[in-house]
């Protein structure tokens, strides 16, 4: 298998150190708008223990054609977006331009809706691309989106829990929580700043199977989360998310929800960014030239992929189920992964949010390699059995486990 990976940020240097040392890409073109970077993350990924042959270049991830171009050129099988969402519709045609397969960890952009947008969806997340299914089927290709940790894993875990558990679930709730701290800074988000406002300040999504989708204000329906392995309690709110998008699709579910353990104090700064006007993307003009407000915030704060060394504690991302298990039972139950930011420092060089992050793709890419997970179309991580992808995480040794809240 040939790669083309588009982004060289933290999870694309994560993806691609993990690739490089599991041996099963014949080829990997690192593409990022900074040529040093994506050359030097090329250089990781060939050092990683098995010599895959890697190589840097500089690619504008906004420019499908010049990605396009290079797939051709390469021979690439496969297109894997490692960029935030805004650049999911140049990177998703790219890789129908150069009819390849497509890989993303987060899914084209929703927008509000005009008159109610606290009650009804508008443009969902992924709408732009679920379009595309029919011409993916007649290629032959595949678009796997939504497979990063959350959506991703969190939909593996969904579809494992509706396979091997449950009846019939009455409730899927993915539940995210970390105790991280950041030394020396006030503020240092651990993840895209840009992806994170984004999620955490457009109106949640919450699917019923009475109601359908529908929204709801910001932070709504607080919950307090055991998270385990001493992350302990942390209140939890709906953010918009694809996972309740996803699972609905494939899975039977009564309900499904998606909840963040943001705490109090970030919550805050989300909320003084949002009356400051400074989570806008529309260009602003300021001393002649035009910036985006979230674009400027973003660049006064850490690149996460640099806080790695700084950085102390754990993240765990989940899937928590409530329902009917196959013994006729009343059964809850939480299926989760945890990373620790000391192990993969150690081991890997990458702080544990993007090493986490990188899990499910790269073994979803290899499971492809391997022809188990097959298929044509747009379709997410649900469409496919969970049991390899959940076993070579294993064999990644990055073991999921379960924990059963009540007797089955």
């Amino acid at each position: 298998m040939k790669v083309l990976l588009v982004g060289a940020g933290g999870v694309g240097e994560a993806a691609a150190v993990m690739m490089g040392g599991r041996g099963f890409v014949e080829g990997l073109i690192v593409g990022d708008i900074a040529a040093d970077r994506a050359t030097r993350v090329a250089a990781r990924a060939t050092a990683a223990g098995h010599d895959t042959p890697a190589e840097g270049i500089r690619l504008d991830a906004g420019d499908s054609k010049a990605i396009a171009a290079v797939a051709r050129a390469k021979g690439v099988d496969v297109i894997f977006n490692a960029c935030d969402p805004r650049f999911v519709p140049s990177i998703f045609q790219a890789a129908i331009e150069a009819d390849t397969d497509y890989l993303d960890m987060a899914m084209s952009l929703s927008l509000p809706h005009p008159e109610a947008p606290y009650e009804q969806v508008g443009t969902i997340l992924g709408e732009h691309q679920f379009a595309a299914h029919d011409d993916f089927v007649r290629r032959g290709r595949l678009a796997l989106v939504g497979c990063g940790v959350e959506p991703g894993l969190s939909d593996v875990f969904a579809r494992y829990a509706s396979d091997h558990l449950f009846e019939a679930m009455d409730e899927v709730g993915v539940r995210d929580g970390a105790n991280l701290v950041v030394e020396g800074f006030d503020f240092a988000p651990t993840f895209s700043i840009w992806t994170t406002i984004e999620e955490c300040l457009n109106p949640p999504v919450i699917f019923e199977r009475d109601r359908g989708w529908f929204t709801t204000p910001p932070f709504s329906e607080p919950e307090v989360f055991d998270f385990p392995e001493e992350i302990g309690e942390i209140t939890c709110v709906n953010v918009e998310h694809e996972e309740v998008f996803l699972i609905p699709r494939w899975l039977e579910v009564g309900r499904a929800t998606f909840k963040y353990g943001l705490g109090d104090e970030f919550i805050d700064v989300l909320e003084t960014l949002h009356r400051l006007g400074l989570d806008s993307t529309r260009p602003v003009t300021v001393r002649g030239h035009e910036v985006s407000p979230r674009d400027v915030v973003a660049a006064c704060l850490p690149d996460p992929a640099t806080l790695g060394d700084k950085m102390s504690g754990r993240t765990c991302a989940g899937t928590h189920v409530r329902g009917t298990g196959k013994d006729g039972n009343y059964r809850q139950v939480y299926l989760y992964h945890v990373s620790d930011n000391e192990e993969t420092m150690g081991r890997h060089g990458c702080q544990a949010v993007v090493w986490q992050t990188a899990i499910a793709p790269v073994t979803a890419l290899e499971l492809r390699a391997h022809g188990q997970w097959q298929g044509a179309g747009v379709l997410g991580c649900e469409a496919f059995d969970s049991v390899p992808l959940l076993d070579m995480c294993t064999a990644y040794g990055e073991p999921w486990h379960l924990r059963d809240e009540a007797p089955a």
